[in-house]
This record gives structure tokens, sequence and C-alpha cells, in this order.
């Protein structure tokens, strides 16, 4: 047996015997790095302290909802006090079922490394499943130490559905389609909440002036709203150890009243927490108990952001907190409320501030101001936040991205979105005048959005978590049986407000997929019309032109091969640089890219052409920097390949390989085929063997087929010196200037979406030269124009 294994190693040579050295410190520092990104640990005491600080970020919104619920509920008033019974029964079991046992215990498990929200729980599904509209997928990606993935047995039914979910391109649209309809509502509570949250907080006002008008508190809540707006581009950075404080506060205020209240008022409204009023309260009530669902849905608006700003919060954090300190105090305002409406059912438009006792009247308004604002901060956030992840999947225009903070990564600021976010919420708060309107709308977006979430979670816990069905049939079953009445409920409250967030969400939608849209189209020209490597080899080293000194980075979307604009370039022009680095800039499934491990590096043809690919990945939540110099990174990126290229073929056993990848008889059966003929390096030293169809290392003599001859004479130095030289020359960013066009004959939706839509958000959109911080004086564009 021993025997057999020395004869195995010897006949993989020394090159195996190498590659595996240097992989195994690597592999156990993939290891230790997974485990760190999977398996975080934590001290008690810092859990208790995260516990607090998520209260600021994750249940602001949520905590501010009993300042609108049983108006909302109950807009014309309250005609028997067994009805406040029956509602304050569907709130406590609403907030059992949705945002405790669905989202906190179970939801929340299915964060992308700390990451949550719609486009967290699509990236999951890409990683287990290949489900991506673009396919520019590779197994070198999978390698990623944020890349986690499940293996199954053919015959599982986790691997019939990811065969079946894989099998036509149809399915894969139409869970695009799903995610970017949750991904909209989404955008549309970021609009709502802050509008219901600061309007209902300043109605406060009123209580102690009977006579203001309307108009004054209106004015009062655009205030706050355009001077939150107005100061986001500063970040939270210095203002954020506030808000867990504040939160805090506010849920020990409305619990301790809500207490008050039940004591003072009437202590048999602890009755609804028998779920038979339940019953009473349809079978009393009938028609105006259906609809008045809509307003007790808004007691979980919230939750579905809960998910969104989940952050890097631990699920422990989150969990403590909401069950020891947001769920009771919520139960104690909630059943408060409805033991002062029971005695005083002529207040109930404004039963909030009215049960308030006097001596902390202005005190409790103050904080309820402060925590509306707390909680459209962090709406407003999670909305900058997904906008930001549909970005790096394509399905967004490029937009301007600022970091705020210097001490964490995901605070961001993109003023575009900012500025569009305040108009629509201003016109929202100032259209509608009245916080039942708007109220209707609000839960309108929620609804949907939960209802996407629990659509998303069945493939997630069949393929992730690989649960029985019996349980994802359990989750969903509960899930559609408190979820299903509420979307009927607010279906019947469309033209009294339910449908600002469908036209906002439709908007938002038809931009979003005539971009990816058109994204995918110029994928696949860009990859049917590149240019075979036999005909750039047949140019020769000189490539047919005049290689002039300096360094040309040529920008394409594809990972393999030579992109067409590369040939459109040369034909047209007589001379190129001296080296020629194809840069592709992908996006993965994964919240994040470790900065070691970002650079793929390889070399496209032989030395003396001095041609190489570089392919930068991306998380959807890494961002690029003013101080990043990415061109300095490309560089280095290359120049540590050259040296770790040297060194492998210091160990190999023999310099000769085919022009199409047939080993010498001394050659390794597993280091070049048809498919695998690329050394692909990474910067921290990741080598890798991948199959790019263009990695050729020809062999000392003559290639059959061509005269080519390696130039072997050079050194490592002289071409690192060589490389130095040609930067020192010049370095110039080429990028293709691609500009989509409907064909003749295509449809009138077709001719809508490219010729208008897309080219519209296409002449908008910020240029990749501009997110790289590409200089205008080393730039240079080249224009095609392609019909789709």
């Amino acid at each position: 047996m021993a025997s057999e294994m020395v004869s195995e190693e010897t006949k993989k040579g020394s090159m195996w015997v190498l590659d595996q050295n240097l992989d195994q410190p690597m592999e156990e520092e993939a290891g230790r790095l997974k485990n760190m990104y999977r398996e975080k640990k934590f001290s008690l005491v810092l859990v208790l302290r995260l516990a607090f600080q998520s209260l600021g970020v994750v249940f602001g919104d949520l905590g501010t909802s009993p300042l609108y619920v049983f108006c909302n509920t109950f807009p014309k008033g309250v005609k028997d006090p067994e009805d406040v019974i029956g509602a304050l029964s569907l709130i406590i079991y609403s907030l059992t079922l949705i945002p405790l046992l669905k989202y906190v215990f179970v939801v929340l498990r299915a964060n992308d490394n700390g990451q949550g929200g719609t486009f967290a729980l699509y990236s999951l599904l890409r990683r287990h499943a290949k489900i991506n509209t673009i396919p520019n997928q590779h197994r070198t990606d999978e390698e990623l130490t944020t890349y986690s993935r499940q293996t199954y047995d053919e015959n599982s039914l986790a691997a019939k559905i990811k065969r079946w979910l894989e099998a036509h391109s149809y399915k894969k649209n139409a869970l695009l389609i799903l995610v970017l309809v949750g991904t909209c509502m989404a955008i549309g509570d970021g609009i709502l909440t802050p509008a219901i949250s600061v309007l209902s907080a300043s109605g406060g006002i009123k209580i102690d002036h009977p006579k203001m008008s309307n108009d004054v508190v209106i004015l009062v809540a655009v205030v706050i709203l355009v001077g939150l707006f107005s100061m986001q581009h500063y970040g939270t950075d210095k203002v954020g150890w506030l808000f867990a404080p504040i939160v805090l506060l506010w849920f020990i205020l409305i619990g301790a009243i809500g207490a008050l209240n039940i004591w003072k008022y009437d202590s048999s409204v602890l009755r609804a927490y028998n779920p038979v009023y339940i019953y009473r309260y349809f079978r009393r009530g009938k028609a105006n108990s259906w609809t008045s669902l809509g307003g007790i849905l808004l007691s979980i608006t919230g939750t579905e952001a809960l998910f969104a700003d989940l952050c890097h919060f631990p699920v422990l954090a989150v969990q403590i907190a909401f069950t020891l300190i947001v769920f009771p105090c919520l139960l104690l305002a909630y059943t408060g409320q409805a033991a002062y409406i029971v005695s005083n059912g002529g207040h109930v438009l404004d039963a909030f501030y009215r049960s308030i006792p006097g001596i902390i009247y202005w005190p409790t308004f103050v904080v309820a101001t402060a925590a509306a604002v707390v909680a459209s901060q962090a709406t407003i956030s999670a909305t900058f936040s997904i906008i930001k992840q549909a970005l790096a999947l394509g399905c967004f225009p490029r937009v301007k991205v600022v970091h705020t903070s210097k001490k964490f990564l995901g605070q961001i600021y993109i003023p575009d979105i900012n500025w569009i976010l305040m108009v629509l919420c201003i016109a929202v708060t100032a259209g509608f005048k009245n916080r039942s309107q708007i109220g209707n709308a609000y839960g309108t977006a929620v609804v949907i959005v939960m209802l996407v979430t629990t659509f998303l979670m069945v493939p997630i816990m069949l393929l992730v978590w690989r649960s029985h069905w019996i349980l994802v049939a359990i989750f969903t079953g509960l899930s559609l049986l408190v979820e299903l009445p509420y979307f009927s409920a607010v279906l019947f409250k469309i033209d009294q407000g339910g449908w600002v967030p469908l036209v906002i969400a439709a908007a938002f939608l038809l931009l979003m997929y005539a971009w990816h849209y058109g994204t995918v189209k110029r994928y696949e020209f860009e990859m049917h019309s590149r240019v075979s490597m036999a005909w750039i080899l047949g140019l020769g080293p000189s490539l047919g032109l005049v290689r002039v000194p300096g360094i040309g980075f040529v920008y394409t979307e594809l990972a393999s091969g030579v992109p067409h604009i590369f040939s459109h370039f040369i034909t047209n022009l007589p001379a190129i640089h001296s080296v020629v680095v194809f840069v592709c800039v992908k996006y993965l499934p994964v919240y994040m890219v470790p900065l070691e491990e970002r650079f793929l590096v390889k070399r496209i043809g032989p030395k003396n052409f001095h041609m190489f690919r570089c392919v930068a990945r991306f998380g959807y939540k890494d961002l690029h920097k003013k101080d990043d110099d990415f061109e300095k990174m490309l560089f280095d990126s290359i120049s540590l390949f050259v040296r770790l290229e040297s060194m492998m073929e210091g160990y190999s056993d023999s310099d000769e390989y085919s022009l199409c990848g047939q080993q010498t008889e001394k050659s390794a059966d597993f280091l070049f085929t048809e498919n695998d003929n690329a050394n692909t390096v990474s910067s921290n030293i990741d080598l890798s063997y991948s199959s790019y169809h263009d990695s050729i290392i020809p062999s000392q003599s003559p290639v059959r087929g061509n005269s080519l001859v390696r130039s072997s004479g050079q050194t490592v130095g002289e071409e690192l010196d060589f490389l130095n030289r040609c930067k020192d020359a010049g370095v110039v960013h080429i990028f293709g200037n691609t500009i989509l066009r409907a064909r003749r004959g295509s449809g009138l939706i077709k001719k809508i979406a490219v010729d208008y839509i897309y080219a519209f958000l296409q002449k908008i959109c910020r240029e990749n030269s501009v997110i790289f911080n590409v200089p205008h004086e080393n730039l240079l564009n080249v224009g095609q124009i392609f019909y789709v």
C-alpha cells in the first residue's frame, strides 16, 4: 500500500508536491476563516451588550407601531367594547406568530453571514443552485472562505428541487421577479415608514392644543422629514450610540404606561389573551371586522425591517432583545391602550397620547418623536443597503455609493436615492394628510414583503437547511394562515391609499427588470462574439500592431475568452500597449470577498505576448471606496502572479506543453487538459488550475501549427522590471461603451424596454470609470452598438 502511494506521488511529480505543500497551510487558514464567519462565539456579556445595541438598529420600526395601530383599526370610532377585546386578541397572536415565531426564531437563521433581507435569501439560493440569470459562475468562486454551500445526495429531495429550479430559464426568471417584487416593496417601506412614524409622533402636539389646525402638524412632520433626509450624508457614526438608549427608554415608557393603564382603567382586557375572542370578533363584525385587519396588520409592521436591518448582530442577541424587552413591552403597550379605549371609546383616534399621565406627557412626546426618527433612520439605511445589493447583482443602474463610516463597513449613503425617497415621503405625508390612508399604504407594502419572504424560505429550508418536508409545510402553512387574511384585507383598501406602494413598486420593478434584461443581453453578446485564441496567437507577439510602452487595462464582462471590444480596438487602431491586461469585475452571491482573495490572475498566450487576465471579485456588500487604489491593486496582483508562476515552473518536471493542452510523457496528468489548462493564482498564494481555454504556456520548441517560440530567456526579475517600466511609461484604462438597440421587427414591449428605458438608465447612471476612480487623462472609451 505504501509503495502504491509513493508511486502515485512520483507519477504526479514534484509540482503536485509543491502544490500540496503550498495549499496545506492555506486550507488551514481557509478553515479558520470559515469558522470565524460561520461560528462566531461570543461571551455572555458581549451578547447582552450586542442585544442592547440591536434595539436601536433592528427594533425601532416595530416599536413605534403603538402610535397608530388602534386609530387605523377603528377610524370611525368604537361602537362595542367587545370589538376592542377582539382586536387586541388579534394583535397579541399576530405578534406571537409572525415577529416572534416566524422571524425571530426561524427566518433570522437564514441570514447570509449576518446579512438579512430579500437579496440575502436570494444569494443563499444562488450558492446552492445554478439559478443565476447571468451565467458567469466558475468553480474557483466556490473556494472563497465566505462561499458556503451544501452537497446533496443524488436521490434526495433537495437534489430533486435543485434540478427542478435549474431546469428551465423561466423558473429562474420567475424567482428573480419574486425577489425584485419583495425588494421594490421594501423600498416602498422606506418611503412610508418615515411618513407614518413621524406624522403619528407629531400628532401629539394637538392633544395639548385641540384647536390647532392639522396643517400645522403636517408642517412639523415635513420639517422633521426634511431635516432627517438632509442629515443622511453625515452618516450615523457619531450619533448612532444614542439610538439604543432612546429606543430602550421608549420601550420602558410604553410598557410602564401600558401596565399603569391596565391597573387604572380596565383589567378585564386581559381576557384578550384567550384566542376565542378572535372567533367572536369575526362572528360579530363579519365584513367590518375583516376590513379592520388592515389596521391590525400595522402592529407587526417593522417585522420585515427586523430581518433586513440584522446587520452583523448575532441571531442570539436579537432573540434575547426581542423576547426579554421588545415583546413584553409591546404586549403591555397594546393591552394598556385597549384598557383606556374600553373606558374612553370616543378617544380612539388619539388613544396613545391621551392615555399618557399628564406629568410625563411632554417627555414621552419628545421620546416618541426621537424614536420615530430612529425608526425612520433604520428603514432609510436598510433601503440604501437593498439598493447596493441590487446594484451588485446587476438589477439596478450604477449610482453613487458613499461610505459614511471608517469604523463600520455597512454604513453607506446613496445621494440620488436619498433625495428620491425624501420627495416621495414628503409627497405622501402632505398629500394624504392623515394616518389612516398612509397606514393602508404601509400595510400593503409590509404584507407583500412578508409573503415574498415566506415563499423564499421554502427553497431555503429544503436546499440550504435540508429540513424535512413536513416541517417546511408546517412553517409555510402557519405563515400563510396569518399573512393571506391580512393580504386579502389590504386589497379592500387599495382605493383608500393602498395603491401607493403598488405604484411605487411597479415603477421600481419596471426600471430594475429593464436594467437587468439589458445587462443579461449585453453579457450574452460579449459571450457569443468573443474572439478565439487561435486568432490572437496567429497575430504573433506584436499582435500585428506596434507595441508601445505602457499598460492597457481592458475592462470586460467576460471572465474567460478575449472580448469583442479588443478585436474592435486593434482592427481600428495601429498600436497597442506593451502589456495588455483584461480586467473582469465580477460580483458573487456572497456578502463580501476578503481582500486577500479578491483577485485571480493568469497569463494569456505565450510569455512574450505580455497579456494577462485579472478577475476582480466582489460581494454584494463590498464597496469601492475613494481611497482604494484599484489600479495599484491590479498591478500588484500581476507582479505577484509572475513571481509565483516562476516558483511553480522551477518545480515542474517538464516545460513542454502543447497548444491544445496535451501533456508530454513527463508532465502530470492533472496539470493541463483541454478544459483545464490555466494557472490561476489569487493574491493569497492560492495555487489552482482553472479552465478558461486561453492560458497557454507553449513549449520551448516550436508549437504544432504555429511558429511561436517561448521567450524563456527573460528571467523573473527582467519581466518584473519590464512591467515596472511599462507602468512608469503610462497606464490606460480601456472601457467599452456598449449601446443596445432592439432589432427590427421586435415587439413593442421589447422596443420600449431596450430603446427607451434601458437607454435612458444607461445615460443617467454612473460610468464604471468613475466607480473605480479612473482619472480622465487615463481613460479611453471604445464605442460599439449591437442589436438584441
